[in-house]
């Protein structure tokens, strides 16, 4: 299923980061910053208008930024 991994909207990734626990903190430019207190990590989402996130950075913020797997946050999408 890791090998699943689709470019998505900066707005789907937000929700699903949401649904774990995430809020958003602040937005400085086309970067919005999201928190999860429970698990204390701090996660960077472009939001640059008509773009998707690419599978490398998607899969960057999933695994190093907010320390899931792959297959928990797909289950969020």
């Amino acid at each position: 299923m890791a090998g699943n991994l689709p470019s998505l909207s900066p707005v789907k990734v937000v929700k699903a980061l949401k649904k774990a626990g995430f809020v958003e903190v602040r937005q400085k430019g086309s970067h919005l910053i999201l928190f999860n207190d429970s698990t204390g990590r701090r996660v960077t989402i472009p939001m640059h208008k008509g773009k998707d996130i690419k599978k490398p950075l998607l899969r960057k913020i999933i695994e190093v930024e907010a320390l899931m797997s792959v297959e928990d946050f797909l289950k969020l999408l």
